[in-house]
């Protein structure tokens, strides 16, 4: 891959526009095979999984290619005035290599769409896709093969441990998709090479429903962003915070709305996902015995199948508190006083979402300045990061760096400075001995860089 990218391809425009046009085109025709696969993993309903994969992943690239002959130009940028004559330009320029490790829940998108952008930047681009989702990775490694040159784009399956050891080469960048801890564990290793790093993790994203938000608006989109993909998304609610007021018919309409999604045995919807493994499995369902089950509760482990799930009043230090469920059980708590809220939420670490349902514009500004987390969404869900757009990332424990649209071609991107200056005119104020007073100098400064 190093060879690949010293040869110069990937900084033709061309190239990189073809290679895009063709993994759609490639894309387009293992539709079929990609649609299976996540039905095999994941047991995603043929909708969902196109529209929030493979859908994701067209779109991306429609977007990239109309767009990224654009982002490419360099810039010109004026100079300070104490170097002219002279020019300045911002050049972008690939970072080299780089890998990109993609997670379980999204196995598909998670992956193609940062490989999108980094492709579009001219890299080379290594891609670990989870090892948790066995078919799908069987059809990207198929897509890779016939999409690109060898050293272009290279996939590589395998367990943990060969993360771990791809991890600690001297790659040129690290893009993660994943949980806190391997983010921690990937920056880590990168800190050995100083190799630079972006990590999309996730965190407890809460949900706020006010005393004048539309209910049956509000549970309908709660409903469906918490349990798109059986609750296995990074940025689906976590929980709900309701006012006291509204509690109980803030329960009722989450009922009624699961029902008219689901129908009444959500075990027999085709519209409704699995849990991944055992292991996840028994985990979320350690969660149902700690609040009151107002609807669902049932599980079958031969089906990894556990019901969307609404848990009132959980226990005061429940693990589901404090835990990130991504599954279907969703606790829902009360609050009376918006602003000690936002106290509370600001004592916990900054999720990667954070959610408000109010009409009132007033309480809509209280809640954006009074709240910190990678994004924000008023009287919707999850829906935050469709717009090419806007920036998607996190804060803190929930992640570091954007992506999506123009900020992926920047998170793949060297913007280097080049300052050519003339050699007819060579004023000697600038070599020692010194020839003015400071207090020129100093004059002189706020003359050159004043507002």
């Amino acid at each position: 891959m190093r060879d690949f990218f010293a040869g110069g391809a990937t900084r033709d425009l061309d190239f990189r526009d073809s290679a895009l046009r063709r993994l759609a085109r490639i894309i387009d025709e293992r539709e079929a095979a990609l649609l299976v696969a996540l039905h095999a993993d994941l047991r995603k309903p043929e909708q969902e999984a196109w529209v929030s994969e493979i859908g994701v992943v067209l779109t991306d690239i429609a977007y990239t290619v109309r767009k990224m002959r654009r982002w490419a130009r360099s810039r010109r940028r004026p100079p300070s005035w104490g170097l002219r004559p002279a020019r300045a330009r911002v050049y972008p320029e690939p970072q080299g290599v780089v890998l990109i490790l993609g997670p379980w829940n999204y196995p598909f998108q998670l992956l193609f769409s940062p490989l999108v952008a980094a492709l579009a930047a001219g890299n080379c681009v290594c891609l670990k896709p989870s090892e948790l989702a066995p078919e799908v990775s069987k059809v990207m490694r198929e897509i890779v093969d016939d999409a690109f040159e060898p050293g272009h784009v290279t996939l590589i399956e395998g367990d943990a441990e060969v993360a771990r050891r791809l991890v600690g080469l001297d790659f040129d960048h690290i893009f993660l998709t994943g949980s806190t801890e391997v983010g921690r564990q990937v920056m880590s290793a990168a800190a050995a090479n100083l190799t630079p790093v972006t990590l999309e993790l996730g965190g407890k994203c809460p949900c706020v429903v006010a005393p004048d938000a539309r209910l049956d608006v509000a549970a309908r989109r709660i409903a469906w962003g918490k349990f798109l993909n059986a609750g296995q998304t990074c940025v689906a609610p976590d929980h709900v915070l309701v006012h006291l007021s509204l509690q109980q018919c803030f329960l009722e309409a989450m009922k009624a709305t699961l029902i008219e999604f689901f129908g009444d045995d959500p075990r027999q919807s085709s519209d409704f996902g699995r849990i991944l493994n055992r292991s996840q499995f028994e985990r979320i369902k350690g969660y149902l015995n700690q609040g009151r089950v107002v609807y669902g509760g049932q599980t079958d482990e031969d089906e990894l199948f556990i019901a969307p799930t609404v848990l009132a009043d959980p226990r005061p230090g429940a693990t589901v508190l404090e835990e990130e469920i991504f599954g279907p059980v969703l606790p829902v708590l009360t609050y009376e006083d918006l602003d000690e809220l936002l106290s509370a939420l600001g004592t916990k670490p900054t999720p990667l979402a954070i959610y408000l349902f109010s009409e009132d514009p007033h309480v809509q500004r209280r809640f954006v300045a009074g709240s910190a987390s990678g994004g924000v969404a008023i009287n919707d869900v999850v829906n935050q990061i469709v717009p090419k757009e806007l920036p998607f990332g996190g804060v803190g424990v929930s992640g570091m760096g954007r992506y999506h649209g123009k900020y992926g071609f920047d998170c793949f991107t060297n913007y280097r400075s080049v300052l050519r200056r003339s050699s007819r005119i060579d004023p000697g104020l600038q070599y020692p001995p010194a020839q003015v007073p400071l207090r020129t100098v100093k004059r002189a400064y706020r003359w050159m860089f004043r507002n």
